[in-house]
């Protein structure tokens, strides 16, 4: 489903700063992994690229069996819409549209007529407990509900590949062990392929494995 072969990336400016250095990473339909390291070391770069946001200096990067370096950024951008689905720490849920509206954003934008995209949208909203919320607007939610939302909203198009960045980090460790376990059963539901990058040990400990990203690269952590 994703392989990264020899991945590069520094950034240039007054002081150039290398940040990922020969990254290797397959992942196969369903797996669930974890990244981890310290902050500065490229996690989030490395879900850039991932997503097709930025570019590699080198290296290639394949999801389902195509080449981001081959792809224009309209191809690029029909791929993140199609293919993928993003969770933040931050929520990023839509003030201005109800909790259905924000859900059902990705079926709209990949063409499902409003009646189509409604239904499937009740459907995971029951799915993460919040059936009843549909009509609510995102200020009438707490942030573990708002969390719920932007997972639902990432995985109502069922995306082959979902990457996730701190998801859990603006909320109590309660609420995040909720997020977490809910997290991990739409994946496997779905049977998307999932990357969580974390801080939090526990938070790693419900993916299938982890990864720690150093200076010197990826790796995977010894259980």
């Amino acid at each position: 489903m994703l392989i990264l072969s020899q991945v590069h990336k520094t950034y240039h400016g007054p002081t150039s700063r290398s940040v990922l250095h020969g990254i290797d990473l397959h992942l196969q339909d369903g797996d669930y992994v974890a990244v981890m390291g310290e902050s500065g070391v490229g996690k989030s770069t490395l879900l850039n690229l991932i997503a097709g946001l930025d570019k590699p200096d080198n290296g290639n990067i394949e999801i389902d069996g195509q080449s981001l370096n081959a792809l224009d950024d309209n191809a690029l951008t029909r791929l993140r819409r199609e293919k993928m689905g993003f969770v933040f720490q931050a929520f990023h849920v839509l003030p201005h549209l109800t909790v259905l509206q924000n859900v059902a954003l990705p079926l709209g934008l990949n063409g499902i007529d409003t009646k189509n995209a409604a239904a499937k949208a009740h459907a995971i909203l029951e799915a993460v407990g919040l059936h009843e919320r549909g009509s609510s607007r995102p200020r009438e939610l707490s942030g573990g509900e708002l969390q719920r939302v932007a997972i639902a909203r990432a995985l109502v198009h069922q995306p082959r590949l979902l990457l996730a960045d701190e998801p859990t980090g603006n909320l109590d460790p309660d609420t995040a062990d909720q997020v977490l376990t809910l997290l991990r059963d739409q994946l496997k539901r779905t049977g998307a392929t999932g990357i969580l990058v974390t801080h939090s040990a526990s938070a790693a400990a419900t993916t299938d494995r982890t990864y720690l990203m150093t200076t010197q690269g990826l790796h995977l952590r010894d259980e």
